[in-house]
């Protein structure tokens, strides 16, 4: 009440300062009115208790934080370690280089010359990179190498020396490789080399594309000035460090007024390969020959047979080669006969898709396991030169036959492979669709504008 009392002079005192009219005295009395229930809704809620009445308890715990002067002497020369990382120089020795890594290590430096693995250190090309752990006082922990194999299609490896409590070991171990994709295009101005080397691409995977598009253009006198290709493909890199490419994932060429395109694809379970970009495959389905090595010493035709000196159809080509050989499946299928048959003696019969087959006489022995019925894919192993059955000397008798009736193998037009269906080509065409974008990123404008306009 006492509240009110005062909010009542207030108003008083305001209505004395504005004035008597009957209007000013209506606002006063609104305002008054206002107040209160304003003061009223404020007086029912309950009053938190004042902080200050709460009891208060200090809990002081002492933590020992060592002083920055403390922490270093804290740290023993065991402890600290340093990684140095230097490139092999022209001349350069393996006392220059471990003065640069930081090595001082007697023991170490007489394990590394000693050590039939080990001592491919002092043989490091130059530019090679090279990192080294070593301890305060220049003790080595490990040291490690790229190996100087860098074939394009080599594993590739580190040399790696570690300490093994007193002593060392040494070891050779795959390199952990991170995959690129690059995407590269250029213009034909004198030659393909020339090409590749302005766009920077390395010579391998200019060659594969040469072995890609040969069968289409012919590199030597085929070429125009304007001539464009886009080519994608892969490269390896270790420790930010490009190391060799792979292969190529898509390629496109320009010749004249031909396009010509090509992507890579893997099928699960089986081995990848070129394709067109409407599913078809670019590898032939056979090899011309069996055999990586041979000549043919007898072709598909008639002739006196050595054995009974009939005149009789030679049904197959034979090619001559040193016993023991290795046999290669001209083309993916399914093992059909494995064993001896006749005057074939040891033969391996191979169903392939559609109505083709191919057969390898004379063999001297299989491949180990191989049996009917297993599935095997072109390239592989199947069998070695001999001389069984109706043979005077070591070579292979191949047969290639449609519907089970004898072709000659070096004339037929071989098929291509069969072309993708189903789930295949709908994986397929996800992947090709991908590369048609990127080959789309590449396009100078003005004919990227040319293919808008015309489509």
């Amino acid at each position: 009440m006492v509240a009110i009392d005062k909010l009542l002079s207030m108003g008083a005192r305001s209505a004395r300062f504005v004035g008597s009219s009957r209007k000013h005295r209506i606002i006063s009395a609104s305002a008054i009115f206002l107040a209160m229930c304003a003061f009223g809704a404020a007086g029912v809620a309950p009053m938190a208790p004042d902080a200050s009445d709460l009891p208060v308890q200090s809990i002081v715990e002492e933590l020992a934080l060592p002083t920055l002067a403390e922490q270093v002497a804290g740290l023993t020369p065991a402890a600290q370690t340093f990684i140095n990382e230097e490139r092999v120089r022209p001349g350069d020795t393996l006392a220059a280089l471990a003065q640069r890594l930081g090595i001082d290590d007697d023991d170490a430096i007489a394990f590394i010359k000693t050590d039939p693995i080990a001592r491919g250190m002092l043989q490091l090309k130059t530019g090679r990179r090279v990192q080294a752990q070593t301890s305060a006082d220049g003790q080595l922990l490990w040291m490690s190498a790229a190996d100087n194999d860098s074939r394009d299609n080599a594993p590739v490896r580190n040399l790696l020396v570690k300490r093994d409590g007193e002593s060392f070991k040494a070891s050779v171990v795959a390199a952990a490789l991170e995959k690129r994709m690059e995407m590269r295009s250029g213009e034909i101005r004198s030659s393909l080399f020339a090409a590749t080397d302005v766009a920077q691409i390395p010579d391998a995977i200019a060659s594969q594309i040469v072995d890609m598009f040969s069968t289409n253009i012919d590199f030597r006198t085929d070429l125009r000035r304007g001539d464009r290709f886009n080519v994608i493909y892969e490269t390896f890199w270790q420790d930010g460090e490009y190391v060799r490419s792979g292969r190529i994932l898509a390629a496109e060429f320009r010749n004249g007024g031909s396009t010509y395109q090509t992507v890579w694809f893997e099928e699960p379970g089986k081995a990848g390969g070129y394709f067109g970009f409407d599913g078809k495959s670019l590898k032939k389905a056979f090899l011309k020959s069996p055999l990586e090595f041979s000549r043919v010493s007898s072709g598909f035709s008639m002739r006196v047979h050595p054995i009974s000196g009939h005149w009789r159809q030679h049904k197959g080509v034979d090619f001559a080669a040193a016993t023991g050989t290795p046999i290669r499946a001209s083309g993916d299928g399914v093992v059909e006969f494995s064993g001896t048959q006749n005057g074939y003696g040891n033969i391996v019969v191979i169903k392939h898709w559609s109505n083709y087959s191919t057969a390898y006489a004379h063999m001297s022995r299989f491949a180990s396991g191989l049996q009917k019925g297993q599935k095997v894919s072109q390239g592989d192993v199947i069998g070695y030169v001999g001389s069984t059955g109706w043979s005077t000397g070591p070579h292979l008798h191949y047969e290639f036959r449609v519907n089970n009736e004898p072709r000659d193998p070096l004339s037929i037009e071989l098929p291509n492979v069969a072309p993708l269906a189903g789930a295949e080509l709908q994986r397929f065409r996800r992947v090709a669709g991908d590369m048609t974008h990127r080959f789309a990123l590449m396009m100078p404008q003005e004919d990227a504008a040319v293919r808008v306009a015309s489509n």
